[in-house]
């Protein structure tokens, strides 16, 4: 494309008026004559701003002209050719002056003037015009208005880019919803991480696709095409071919190439990590605070069938509701097998929604697992766009029992892979925790209380990095205290104050004995015959005053069903199969313990 430039002005003593001068080009067709209403004289000369050249007549004002367009070194806007046509094959556009004293030409950029104001008013405004259908993007003029945004239909959010009007919860303005990154800005990872993810997952892996990459590291394949280019670049990766169906990058296989040999090693010291990339520490928080497990709105209606088979009393619904409410700490009591692990299970399933949790958090350069297969429970996916570096789970229940030691309540590094795994507290974060069989652990009561005490005032928990630097994390659950031992052996005024609800959970009566019966016969396919349980009663409860537990019916039940297969018959209540078991299910050892001790003295 050809630009057209201004003639330089005459030399001093030579006549502005040449007639052998032309502002057409060679290459364009013959000026008209002089009654042509595109073409003109040829343009006065410019004066010299500096006052050289005093015998240059002097300028006079030209016709307001429409701005020039754009420079061609601009790609988005290519420049326009105006050539000397015609009167009937110019096009003109609307509102453009018809002076007969305007020459066209086509100004440089360097050589274009902004308009004065008294030039600029006397154009009319200029109305936005729609695009041509099928013109690129980068041919659009400036001053067109952008097209509105469809109506209707299923639309994806400039900022977040997801489809929200899937999402049931999408209308709620406070819940957390991490958004799609496009680029690698969004992520909050630098540049360096995410290309040391790269190379270790083609290390362990030998060769990879892109698609692939970007499956395993939960990053958008922009992303991962980026940073592949770049490793390309410094001749770390190499293209080893194509994949069997597709075209483009992500159907690519790739693979490391000699010259990373010594990068990688460097990588491998600093941390073995092969996994989804994290998020960053700060957006961590931010989603524990947005999907806190306090301040509920359970009532009793929401409760009623949330705990499956369990026969829950009235006083139970009403010690765990304002408990859940409040999301505190709650702490169980009373004789063993009468429930107390169930109910808690069950008290999960009575919040709303589900949340966020993340693969692994970045924190000071080191990586910590959060996400456990074990543990989380991941919701069906409907095909809702967020960032796949969070997994879309259930609230939590995390139980530990008598294994639990205070090792395992900070993060725990492993010295082979050089990362660290979240603690049991971090896991169950907008969910629940469960310390069951309180008081029966390694450490003492004593010491886990106090480990205890500070974050359920507070709800912030310490962490400590292998390096010694403390961290402050948020301490968003809902802790339940679960023992079957005298409480007033365990547990001082201290923390009986910052655990504000307390529950006995107390033994079934004889008619709750014969509905847990009934529904475990229902359950294991055994037809209930409720004159055997009142056999069972008065043979083998009532003379040895024996107390009810909540689990009796069903163990009872189990082995009955075991002597029957051993028999060769169908399972069913009948007397003589219920005295088995009961002599194996009730056993006492402290008379064999006073005989040995007899025997030894």
């Amino acid at each position: 494309m050809t630009l057209f430039r201004r003639p330089s002005p005459p030399a001093a003593g030579e006549s502005s008026h040449d007639s052998s001068r032309s502002a057409t080009p060679t290459e364009s067709p013959s000026v008209p004559d002089s009654s042509s209403p595109v073409l003109s004289a040829p343009p006065r000369p410019r004066m010299n701003p500096q006052g050289a050249g005093s015998g240059l007549p002097e300028r006079r004002p030209m016709a307001p002209q429409r701005p020039a367009p754009p420079s061609s070194e601009d790609p988005e806007f290519p420049t326009e050719r105006r050539s000397a046509l015609s009167g009937a094959a110019a096009e003109r556009r609307p509102g453009q002056p018809q002076a007969g004293g305007s020459p066209s030409v086509i100004v440089s950029s360097s050589e274009r003037r902004p308009p004065s104001a008294s030039q600029a008013m006397s154009f009319p405004e200029r109305r936005p015009q729609a695009a041509a259908p099928g013109a690129a993007p980068g041919g659009q003029d400036r001053r067109v208005a952008p097209p509105a945004p469809p109506i209707g239909g299923d639309r994806r959010s400039a900022a977040t880019g997801s489809r929200r009007a899937l999402d049931a919860n999408a209308g709620n303005a406070d819940r957390f919803w991490p958004n799609q990154p496009r680029a690698l800005e969004d992520t909050g990872l630098t540049a360096t991480f995410v290309e040391e993810l790269v190379l270790k997952a083609l290390f362990f892996a030998g060769e990879m696709r892109g698609m692939d990459l970007a499956s395993r590291l939960q990053l958008p394949t922009s992303v991962v095409d980026d940073t592949i280019e770049g490793l390309r670049r410094q001749k770390y990766v190499d293209i080893r071919g194509g994949g069997s169906s597709g075209v483009g990058k992500s159907t690519m296989i790739y693979q490391l190439t000699p010259f990373v040999t010594d990068v990688l090693r460097q990588i491998l010291e600093r941390n073995r990590y092969n996994g989804p990339a994290p998020i960053s520490f700060q957006e961590y928080v931010a989603a524990v605070k947005k999907q806190t497990v306090r301040g509920n709105r359970i009532t009793r209606s929401k409760m009623q069938d949330k705990f499956g088979d369990l026969i829950i009393r009235d006083y139970i619904y009403d010690g765990i509701g304002p408990a859940m409410n409040s999301g505190r700490a709650i702490f169980f009591y009373g004789p063993p097998g009468n429930g107390k692990t169930a109910i808690c299970q069950g008290m999960v399933n009575c919040f709303d929604g589900d949340i966020f949790i993340p693969h692994a958090v970045l924190i000071d350069d080191f990586v910590v697992k959060v996400f456990d297969a074990n543990l989380h429970k991941p919701v069906e996916d409907d095909g809702t766009s967020y960032d796949r570096r969070w997994v879309r789970c259930r609230r939590p229940l995390v139980v530990v029992g008598g294994e639990l030691t205070l090792e395992m309540l900070d993060l725990v590094y492993s010295p082979e892979v050089k990362y660290y795994e979240a603690p049991f507290q971090m896991k169950a974060s907008n969910g629940m925790l469960l310390i069951d069989d309180f008081g029966r652990q390694k450490v003492s009561p004593r010491d886990l209380l106090n480990r205890w005490i500070v974050p359920l005032e507070s709800d912030i928990d310490m962490l400590t990095l292998h390096t010694g630097k403390k961290l402050q994390v948020p301490f968003d659950v809902f802790a339940a205290f679960s023992t079957n031992l005298d409480p007033s052996a365990l547990v001082d005024d201290a923390f009986l104050r910052r655990v504000r609800y307390k529950l006995e959970v107390q033994r079934p009566d004889e008619e709750q004995f014969h509905q847990i019966f009934e529904i475990m016969c229902r359950k294991r396919g055994v037809a209930y015959n409720a004159n055997a349980i009142d056999y069972l009663i008065d043979a083998h409860y009532r003379p040895h005053n024996r107390p009810f537990a909540a689990c009796q019916p069903r163990d009872l039940l189990d082995q009955v069903i075991d002597m029957s297969y051993y028999l060769g018959q169908e399972p069913r209540l009948d007397p003589a199969l219920l005295d088995a078991a009961v002599h194996s299910y009730f056993v006492r050892f402290d008379r064999q313990v006073e005989t040995t001790a007899a025997s030894a003295s």
